[in-house]
This record gives structure tokens, C-alpha cells and sequence, in this order.
């Protein structure tokens, strides 16, 4: 490489030779770095773990996504909007599909409960309350769906529903009471109950 500067600076003042010099010299360093460079452009980044990356921080709590409490709180928005409108359909639709994402992450819920017995009680009993919650938004789904059957006079589809709201809920609580109340209604059952305090 020094062969190569000195030949080129050959009948040049020395001026110009020092300022050629260095000229070629970071050309030439650089055209050789260039490889370099381009082969760490195209060795892939250390990737940050998910929870760090802004954009992807926290997404299953965001009403967008289709997977945890608040894509089924999402879903019965859309429904009472559905009902307001009396567009039974697309509102037993939108809590058919609630009621099962709802009982899906309570599920997955349960079972990462289960994994962490015994192992950490913290993060044993957060996975539980978050389990808890969405099998309680998951009775409400089914409710409301029960409701709207019997609005579409579909009892067959509506019993089942208010029964296993009953047996989750028990009628000790509001919406287990709602429950037997339309099974009442519906006459499905034949004993009114009434809460104590009621």
C-alpha cells in the first residue's frame, strides 16, 4: 500500500503530496473497512426482550388484541352496541366469541397458576386472580348471550347458558341471581328465589 501512495505522489509538490496523501490513505482505509461494515449490517441485532420494546410492551392488555380480558370486554362492547341496535345476530356472534376468549385465557390462566404452586407464591396468586377475573367477565358474556337468545325466543340455547352461570356463580351472587331469575322467566324452573337481603 505505501508503494502504491508514493507512486501516486511522485511530481507532486509537497504540499499537495502530504494532502493526496492523506486523502488516498482514508479512502483506501475506508474502501477496506467497507466489508467490515457491511457484513455487521447483515449479522442480525441482539434482540431485546419483549417487554422492553416500546411498541410491544404490554400489547395483550390493549383492547386490539384478540387475545386476553380486555379482547373479551372488547368484544361485549361491540355486542351491547349490537343489541342497542337490535341486531341479535352480530350480537350473539360477538359474545359467542367472547365467551371464548375469555375461556381460553382463563384456562391458560389456571394452568400457569398450576406451574407456579408451590414454586412462587406471588406470581401463583396473581395468575389466579387474573383467572378468577376473566372466568367472571366470561359469566357475564354467557349471560348477556343467554339474554339475547331469549330475546331471539331460543330457549334451548338460552337454558344452558343461565344454568352454567348459576353453577359458576351460585346464587349467593347479583349475576347468579339474574341467572335463575331468567330461568324463572323462562319457566325452566319452577321455584322463584329470592336472595336474602332482597
Amino acid at each position: 500500500m505505501a508503494s502504491i501512495v508514493k507512486t501516486l505522489l511522485s511530481g507532486f509538490s509537497a504540499h499537495w503530496s502530504t494532502h493526496i496523501a492523506a486523502i488516498t490513505l482514508s479512502t483506501l482505509a475506508g474502501g477496506m473497512t467497507m466489508p467490515l461494515v457491511a457484513q455487521a449490517q447483515t449479522t442480525p441485532p441482539e434482540t431485546q426482550p419483549p417487554a422492553a420494546a416500546p411498541d410491544a410492551t404490554r400489547t395483550v392488555q390493549q383492547s386490539t388484541s384478540t387475545i386476553g380480558i380486555a379482547a373479551g370486554q372488547s368484544l361485549m362492547s361491540e355486542a351491547e352496541s349490537a343489541i342497542a341496535a337490535q341486531n341479535y345476530n352480530l350480537a350473539a356472534e360477538k359474545l359467542i366469541a367472547a365467551r371464548k376468549a375469555l375461556n381460553d385465557v382463563s384456562t391458560h390462566y389456571q394452568n400457569l397458576a398450576g406451574v407456579f404452586l408451590g414454586v412462587d407464591s406471588r406470581v401463583n396468586s396473581d395468575l389466579r386472580a387474573l383467572a378468577l377475573e376473566s372466568a367472571q367477565v366470561r359469566d357475564q358474556a354467557s349471560y348477556q348471550l343467554g339474554v339475547v337468545y331469549r330475546a331471539q325466543n331460543r330457549p334451548e340455547l338460552a337454558v344452558p347458558l343461565l344454568v352454567e352461570v348459576v353453577q359458576s356463580q351460585q346464587p349467593t351472587r347479583a349475576l347468579g341471581q339474574q341467572a335463575y331469575q331468567q330461568l324463572y322467566e323462562l319457566g325452566f324452573v319452577g321455584v322463584s328465589y329470592n336472595a336474602p337481603g332482597r
